[in-house]
């Protein structure tokens, strides 16, 4: 990502000029973005004009726009484009104030951000954009099965699948035994095409293929055979990045399979995505033989840190930060001041979608807190559907409790 200079302070409105150069730069442009800001780009816009007589003709129009962003829609890992939608903020002959537009923000066009507040992720999200020492990829996986494969990068930031290969393979054994040889070699070079495409062999610091079975080490034969034949020297060249490891399948929830193979850490040991993934391990172990000192979800994180201060290591998506940012920013902020260490995933990478299914949020403490299990649980009673708890018709529960409203009220059941 190259961004312009720029005196922006936390805690202060300030202003960016961003152009993303590579496709993992477009989705730190979508964390970037968040609504309530604004952004000032060039945009296209089909304009009509008005001749002599009936007749008018149109045109399209390039233009520089501002827009206060309202919403931003799904970042799309095959897509060259974040799109955004809001009101228009700046008076403009073709688009008239308060009117809403959609802006394309795409590879290579410049575009500026300005926030009210920068926030500590936002400022931690800008300080990795522009680092240009964090553009290179750390791993990219060749996920394969007989007929499939999926290629993949695993960046700082995000994990990204740049192609799908598909192909049928008849029968291994019997009269279509010479279809199945052909057809395994045809989608062997398939593959490898997408591979060379897709993968540039001299940035990427590991390349990992995985399968069931020997489908693996089938496909890096051919590869390698086919490199000394037709000269292909960035494989040739990078041949010692590629490692071989076994996954169950080659589907995409395979690369959980991938990440935790004690070759592939080796080999991204320093890696913001090898340390999330170590953290997160070491949260389920500690769930597992001490569950004491791990909790998840944000009432008992909140308490764990407010009352006791014993979080130790904080684990939080980036998508449940934003979800709250005001709350999440303080929140992390102290964790931090406390000498805590503290984790935000992506939630683009496997174990950040592993965190996004136990809340989002998880913590490992500084001491057993058996305590945490006494919090209280709230129970939501919508009455006025009459859509009480099946325990609620115990009597005797029912006169421990106040009297019920018509409106819906909120209990805490001891």
């Amino acid at each position: 990502m190259k961004v312009s200079k720029h005196t922006i302070v936390a805690g202060e409105a300030g202003s960016v000029e961003l152009r993303p150069v590579d496709p993992e730069d477009l989705y730190d442009v979508y964390k970037l973005i968040s609504p309530g800001d604004t952004v000032r780009a060039t945009t296209v816009r089909k304009v009509k004009r008005e001749s002599s007589g009936r007749d008018s003709t149109s045109e399209r129009v390039k233009f520089n726009m501002e827009i206060k962003v309202e919403k931003k829609y799904d970042y799309d890992s095959r897509s060259d484009l974040i799109q955004i939608s809001g009101k228009n903020v700046t008076l403009n002959e073709h688009v008239r104030l308060g009117a809403y537009h959609t802006l394309d923000l795409a590879l290579d066009r410049p575009f500026v951000l300005t926030k009210d507040v920068w926030d500590s992720l936002a400022l931690e999200d800008l300080k990795q954009a522009s680092d240009p020492g964090d553009s290179a990829d750390d791993l990219a996986v060749v996920l394969m099965g007989e007929g499939l494969a999926h290629i993949m990068k695993v960046g700082k930031r995000a994990t990204v699948t740049r192609a799908r290969v598909e192909t049928s393979i008849p029968r291994k054994h019997g009269p279509s035994v010479k279809g199945y040889e052909s057809a395994l070699i045809g989608f062997f070079e398939r593959a490898m095409k997408a591979f060379l495409q897709h993968v540039d062999l001299s940035v990427v610091g590991c390349v990992v293929i995985a399968s069931p079975g020997f489908t693996k080490d089938q496909f890096h034969k051919h590869l390698l055979l086919e490199a000394e034949r037709k000269q292909l020297r960035p494989i040739i060249e990078n041949k010692s990045k590629i490692i071989l490891v076994h996954s169950s399948s080659g589907y995409k929830h395979s690369l959980r399979e991938v990440l935790d193979d004690e070759k592939v850490m080796s080999k991204i040991r320093d890696t913001k995505a090898a340390k999330e993934v170590r953290a997160l391990q070491d949260f389920f172990s500690m769930m597992s033989e001490e569950p004491e000192r791990a909790c998840y979800g944000p009432k008992h994180v909140e308490v764990a840190h407010h009352e006791y201060t014993a979080v130790q290591t904080l684990l939080i998506t980036d998508e449940l930060f934003r979800s709250q940012r005001q709350k999440y920013d303080d929140f992390v902020k102290s964790v931090k001041d406390s000498k805590g260490i503290v984790h935000v995933f992506s939630s683009l990478h496997v174990s950040g979608e592993q965190l996004a299914q136990i809340s989002g949020i998880a913590a490992i403490l500084r001491v057993p807190l058996p305590e945490l299990d006494d919090i209280e649980i709230i129970c939501h009673l919508d009455t006025r559907a009459g859509a009480l708890p099946a325990i609620l018709n115990d009597p005797i529960l029912i006169l421990l409790l106040p009297e019920l409203n018509s409106e819906s009220q909120e209990y805490d059941l001891l």
